[in-house]
């Protein structure tokens, strides 16, 4: 039995030469000896029927004789570490040759001998092509029903609604994407979780989408997926995971809106009463009404800066970041911070002169004192987001570098 490489490898099979071409199939392996040369047969077929010049690379990391039964079919073979599938993507990009890619698995659930959709989009000028199972077809016994009813279509939904895309199957392993298209999506996960990166990059990017339908076939006899290998757990895993990547790389999607809803909320009904209890059309509004509206201010304005702040450190919206560096520069967030400080401080002082001077005893609460709390921690909240911005653009500066 072979041993899991400790570095990379590129082999190329005889006659291949390393040549820029159109179209590259880019497919991680690990352990598919049962059908990765029947895999590189079907992905011959389908680069003879769409008649362009293409690249088979297998990014391997296995321990049986899956490379060299993958070399001997005609595939280039690149041997990684096994860290994950998003890694092996990342690892194979400065191999990738071909100006198209289609990704997808080796197992022959997917079937790679119906490219012609794919080349299709490409050439009408798309730049992400997205598989659909569902608007394709699944064979019986493809795929749980768990994941089928529930699973799948519950995660698409939750990302169309977050990043407004109209995705039918957010996680068909075979999809396609422009050479300059992974450029900008600068692909970071490491494991499961680079399927749902892509394509909600591909949505917040801007980027030409198109679907198509693909075909899904049940494991051959003798395979068991990588999920059943793992056990039971392993598809819940995976599921929290792209979850994860979902809210963590563009909160701003989900926050900025209901955050500047609650912050103006707030701000509107502790201001009106700063100076004491309000009755409009019957309606009592005293000091309660006040708390909840330091409450709203001050959680809104928590989402609005959580929400800038991903937009600035994804870059996944660059003309929004700059605008918004560029207004809240260091000393503008330091001005704005010291006088919101500044004028709570004064109004609470006013409190504690009321409580020093009766004997260090209060009859009642301070409406405009309520208010000195709120700007303390508003003025506060803009002085580490501040700081945080300031630490962002330089850590950005350094990698530019």
């Amino acid at each position: 039995m072979a041993e899991t490489p400790t570095s990379i490898e590129h082999l190329l099979p005889a006659g291949v030469e390393k040549t820029p071409v159109e179209l590259s199939i880019v497919v991680p392996a690990l352990n598919e000896r049962i059908t990765v040369t029947e895999f590189v047969e079907w992905c011959k077929a389908g680069i003879t029927q769409v008649g362009v010049s293409a690249q088979i690379l297998i990014v391997d990391s296995s321990t049986d004789e899956t490379p060299q039964l993958a070399l001997a079919a005609g595939a280039e073979v690149l041997r990684v570490p096994k860290r994950g599938l998003g890694r092996a993507y990342i690892d194979a990009i400065p191999f990738i040759r071909g100006k198209w890619i289609v990704m997808g698995d080796a197992d022959l659930t997917y079937d790679f001998r119906e490219l012609a959709p794919f080349v299709a989009e490409f050439k009408k000028g798309a730049e992400y092509v997205m598989g659909s199972r569902f608007a394709g077809s699944i064979e019986d016994g493809a795929m749980p029903g768990l994941h089928r009813y529930f699973g799948t279509p519950l995660t698409t939904w939750i990302l169309n609604r977050i990043y407004h895309s109209r995705y039918s199957d957010i996680h068909c392993g075979m999809r396609g994407l422009t050479r300059e298209a992974l450029a900008k999506i600068d692909l970071k996960s490491q494991s499961w979780e680079y399927a749902s990166e892509m394509v909600l990059k591909a949505a917040r990017l801007g980027l030409r989408i198109a679907e198509v339908p693909v075909k899904f076939y049940k494991d051959r006899e003798g395979r068991l997926s990588h999920h059943r290998r793992m056990g039971w757990l392993s598809p819940w895993i995976a599921g929290w995971i792209n979850l994860k990547v979902m809210l963590v790389y563009t909160p701003d999607s989900f926050l900025l809106k209901p955050g500047f809803v609650l912050a103006l909320f707030g701000l509107v009904l502790s201001f009106a009463l700063s100076a004491g209890p309000l009755t409009i059309f019957g309606i009592g509004f005293n000091l309660y009404w006040m708390l909840l509206g330091v409450t709203c201010a001050t959680l809104g304005y928590s989402c609005i800066q959580i929400g800038v702040a991903a937009r600035i450190m994804h870059r996944l919206r660059p003309g929004i970041a700059e605008r918004v560096q560029n207004f809240l520069t260091y000393d503008r967030g330091m001005l704005i911070s010291g006088a919101s400080f500044g004028v709570g401080l004064v109004l609470v002082g006013s409190l504690v002169w009321r409580y020093v001077s009766g004997g260090l005893r209060l009859e009642s609460l301070s409406h405009p004192a309520i208010l000195g709390l709120l700007l303390i921690i508003l003025g506060f909240q803009t002085f580490c987001f501040t700081l945080l911005l300031e630490m962002a653009q330089r850590v950005a500066r350094k990698n530019e570098a």
